[in-house]
């Protein structure tokens, strides 16, 4: 079995876990979201692809979320001792050394796809991981504070706001002139099922899909969405305020009828939502908290056997 999956961080990257778990020996492609990306100190941080990586390689801090496990910040006390400007960013010592080799490469020449490749040869995550461009795609926020309306970069209103900045755009800058990085087309059209992981719909799925070009592969192929809504909040994150600020409702029902049937053949949501439905769209509830990997495993395998109805 060939399954592509698009994701974004934490959310997806532990569904992930589960898809290997209920599919060992299925072909994986995980299609990444670089709209996250942001330039620190003259370092291209890749949150998302990181995040996968780590994860599906063993090393992810399994408390976090997010950044190596066992690591230290000595170098952001250093940056915040300075009074530097983006100190708010959680710079892990050891996670420092991915972004130094990331930054030789690029300047070096390579494409980011390639880098990733070269980066997951330490971490071997048990799946081809591609970024969903190897152009520059950023997410940007432009948000209300007491002064007026301003603009931040989708990392300073995540991490350093909290997302309570009330947002009134999202724009992913530079996706309309994007293109898909080698191999994802290609991934897609040869997958025999596309899953949507709980991640951020609005700022990991929905950057992805706007990318020229992915979402017309996608209508080609079976596509099973997985809620990252539970109950009328998100299970992780701040999703909430990114639906807000395109004027979605929080609720699984709200998301999967905003993907829609364009996108979406069969929508997965948690036991909680199980009244929800979305016109034209197969729609399953099962128990959707990924508390264990067993957990994990059996979501994992019901969006499979979705696809498969």
């Amino acid at each position: 079995m060939r399954i592509v999956a698009l994701a974004g961080g934490i959310g997806g990257a532990r569904f992930l876990r589960g898809v290997q778990a209920a599919a060992p020996d299925a072909e994986l492609t995980v299609v990444v979201n670089t709209g996250d990306d942001i330039t620190l100190y003259g370092l291209r941080i890749c949150p998302d692809l990181d995040t996968v990586m780590y994860t599906l390689g063993g090393a992810i801090d399994e408390q976090r979320g997010w950044g190596r496990q066992d690591e230290t910040f000595v170098a952001r006390g250093e940056l915040e001792a300075y009074d530097a400007p983006a100190a708010w960013f959680g710079l892990g010592d050891r996670d420092l050394a991915t972004h130094l080799v990331r930054r030789q490469m690029l300047d070096a020449g390579f494409p980011l796809s390639q880098v990733t490749a070269a980066l997951c040869v330490r971490w071997q995550p048990g799946a081809a991981l591609l970024p969903m461009s190897d152009d520059r795609v950023e997410t940007h926020v432009r948000v209300r504070t007491d002064s007026g309306e301003r603009v931040l970069h989708f990392q300073e209103w995540w991490v350093r706001h909290r997302a309570a900045l009330p947002a009134t755009a999202i724009v992913a800058v530079g996706a309309e002139s994007s293109a898909p990085a080698p191999g994802v087309l290609e991934a897609i059209a040869a997958a025999d099922v596309v899953l949507l992981p709980p991640s951020n719909p609005v700022v990991s799925i929905g950057t992805i899909l706007q990318v020229p070009g992915i979402a017309a592969a996608l209508a080609a192929r079976p596509v099973v969405g997985v809620s990252p809504i539970v109950g009328g909040a998100p299970v992780r994150g701040m999703a909430d305020a990114c639906l807000t600020a395109i004027g979605v409702e929080t609720s699984a029902e709200a998301v999967g009828r905003n993907y829609g049937p364009d996108l979406l053949d069969a929508w997965l949501v948690d036991t909680a939502d199980a009244g929800a439905t979305v016109p034209g769209v197969r729609v399953r509830a099962v128990p959707l908290l990924m508390s264990d990997l067993a957990a994990t495993t059996a979501m994992a395998r019901a969006a499979l056997e979705l696809a498969g109805a």
